[in-house]
């Protein structure tokens, strides 16, 4: 299994667990899926937590499965992760390190709170391999605002902890050394208040946020799979980084 699920105390734990830097594959995602389903409906869970195993949370979603003949199959499953967390009643934690990086630092910053290690890496890269993350033109904007949320998805830069904290990506950076320690004392400030309460203050703040997260997922999507997977750059930048190359873009 490269997702394990633990639940004890009124908290589910997630951990992501392919090493070596828990990359995201079809499989992988098919059961991070299912290890979300199985918290959905449970009313002994009060908090959520999602985790990598390891130096690293993730360093993203596998390249190979950006094929064309996977690609659709993809895109499903990895949006499923997050209609699965857009659903969860409870409050949801991302405890992140390391390259946190694609899909890795969309599922990530898809969470509703982060703690993050010193020497943490978020990133989306994609533009570079000539395609874009659709969850993370969803979801950025909505955090840090547009301007820096198309500085981050144009260039592809990646940002360290202390960046991404003071934009507002993660709630508080940590020292590498104490990453889980200060992760279960925040973890605990939930669980020891009522699981009802929580999950009802969480459906408030929602309400009150224009989250259309289905309807705009949707479009986004079609951009990504009807036009950007149909251009030849993509197909360059794909290939150009399965075969460690430059990419000889074509504009088209």
């Amino acid at each position: 299994m490269a997702v394990n699920v633990d639940k004890k105390d009124g908290v589910a734990r997630i951990t992501i667990d392919k090493p070596p830097v828990n990359v995201l594959d079809i499989l992988t995602m098919k059961e991070l899926n299912t290890a979300l389903e199985s918290v959905k409906g449970d009313s002994d869970v009060n908090v959520v937590v999602i985790n990598g195993k390891g130096k690293t949370f993730s360093a993203g979603v596998d390249v190979k499965d950006h094929t064309s003949d996977k690609v659709d199959e993809m895109v499903r499953v990895f949006h499923q992760i997050f209609h699965n967390l857009a659903e969860l009643e409870q409050p949801t934690v991302g405890v992140i390190r390391g390259s946190v990086l694609g899909g890795g630092c969309e599922v990530a910053v898809f969470c509703d709170m982060v703690i993050a290690s010193e020497n943490t890496k978020l990133g989306q890269p994609e533009i570079k391999v000539g395609v874009f993350p659709p969850i993370a033109a969803f979801i950025i904007p909505r955090l840090i605002g547009r301007k820096k949320a198309l500085e981050l998805l144009l260039t592809g830069d990646v940002i360290d902890a202390q960046e991404s904290y003071r934009l507002g990506l993660v709630n508080q950076v940590v020292a590498d050394d104490k990453l889980e320690e200060e992760a279960d004392a925040f973890i605990a400030k939930l669980s020891s208040l009522s699981g009802i309460v929580l999950k009802l203050t969480k459906k408030a703040v929602y309400k009150g946020v224009d989250r259309d997260f289905k309807d705009v997922l949707s479009k986004i999507e079609d951009v990504y799979l009807n036009e950007v997977m149909k251009t030849a750059d993509a197909s360059e930048g794909l290939a150009a980084f399965l075969e460690k190359r430059t990419p000889d873009w074509q504009n088209k």
